[in-house]
């Protein structure tokens, strides 16, 4: 959990908003020329209304932008001689959200109602001219209120575009270098990979004809010849069809463990927590995970059971995979590559991998992954 960075909710910046504008409109209302009585009293509802409707200003900014402008009306009718400060946010809001024409259609109907409205509770020359007044400077701060919420969508929308470019160059480059590592393993390892089998092969089965004893050696060389050709050959497949093949996540962790059971390991999957969406990346890490070391498990540990350990919290996944193998405390964890490309996938996500033999025996693989969540 990165505990360096605070960031203040979205609706918490709402509410303060809201209720500064709701307590802005009554001080500077009812402190100014008000009418007395029962306008007074509705005049302040309406004042404080307006304020307050700010609130769901990101969750249904239409209807914040109608509230308003009926509530801007409402001072006119009241007498209370005042901008519409509500209705401004409010237009901001929703031209931020997108809704451009419909927000500048309420706009020039609301511009022709407050002027209406002035001169019909206000009399004589004196309301004429206030209403003239009040229609040109409030076409000017509408003006700027829609600036503003257009200007900031453009550069919303630029940086989102920046961000899909970004990530958009980053995956063909390691596409690119993946097919490219994917060659030069074929091309340099594969055909003397084969060689090495292929002689191996030959000089056992040459020296079973004779009734020859075949050395040890010679039985480990092709004993890893062997190994090192599937698993090579395993290599390229990942390397090529990372993209053909169907992404894999937390879903497919099942799979993984009915895998391992058919190689004859006793293996179980525990999910702990509410289960929650993740980042396709972190369940695609989680799997991976769990894939190798489960393969570790099956062909090296010599170990009869596994345990995996799935566990949603609130800002992380946790993955936990444990085996009774041969491996003792006093043992270090082998740097092999599949190891390092956990670590690797891990660190780039931001989290943390522990992989290490158990107090007895047995290995443990425990990684955290980080979950942004929003609100």
């Amino acid at each position: 959990m990165d505990t360096g960075r605070f960031r203040v909710p979205a609706g918490a910046i709402d509410w303060a908003i809201a209720v500064g504008v709701a307590a802005l409109l009554l001080g500077s209302g009812l402190s100014g020329q008000h009418p007395a009585g029962e306008h007074s009293l509705f005049g302040a509802v309406l004042l404080a209304a307006g304020g307050l409707a700010l609130i769901a200003r990101r969750r249904a900014p239409i209807a914040v932008l109608a509230v308003t402008g009926l509530c801007a009306v409402g001072y006119e009718a009241a007498g209370f001689e005042m901008l519409a400060v509500p209705y401004l946010v409010a237009v901001y809001g929703a031209v931020r959200a997108g809704h451009r024409a419909l927000t500048a259609a309420a706009s020039v109907v609301l511009l022709v109602a407050l002027p209406a409205t002035a001169l019909v509770f206000r009399d004589g020359p004196a309301g004429e001219a206030f209403a003239q007044a009040r229609n040109v400077l409030e076409i000017a701060w509408l003006i700027a209120a829609f600036a503003a919420g257009e200007a900031l969508r453009q550069a919303e929308q630029r940086a989102e575009e920046a961000e899909r470019t970004r990530e958009e160059t980053a995956r063909r480059r390691a596409d690119e270098e993946r097919l490219h590592i994917a060659r030069e393993l074929h091309d340099s390892l594969t055909h003397q990979i084969s060689i090495i089998k292929v002689q191996s092969e030959v000089a056992v089965h040459v020296a079973r004809r004779r009734g020859e004893q075949v050395p040890e050696t010679l039985l480990a060389i092709r004993t890893a010849g062997r190994e090192a050709t599937r698993e090579l050959r395993a290599t390229l497949e990942a390397l090529r069809d990372d993209d053909t093949a169907p992404p894999q996540g937390l879903d497919h962790v099942p799979e993984l463990v009915e895998r391992a059971r058919s190689m004859g390991l006793d293996a179980t999957l525990t999910v702990e927590g509410q289960r929650l969406d993740v980042p396709a990346a972190v369940g695609r890490t989680a799997y991976r995970i769990v894939q190798e070391a489960l393969t570790n498990t099956a062909r090296h540990a010599g170990a009869t059971t596994a345990a995996v350990r799935i566990a949603y919290r609130p800002d992380a996944l946790a993955v936990h995979v444990e085996d009774d193998g041969k491996a003792t405390s006093d043992d270090a964890p082998a740097p092999g590559l599949g190891l390092l490309g956990m670590r690797e996938r891990v660190t780039a996500l931001g989290g943390r991998l522990r992989a290490q033999p158990r107090a007895g025996h047995g290995f443990i693989v425990q990684a955290e992954l980080p979950v942004e969540r929003t609100s």
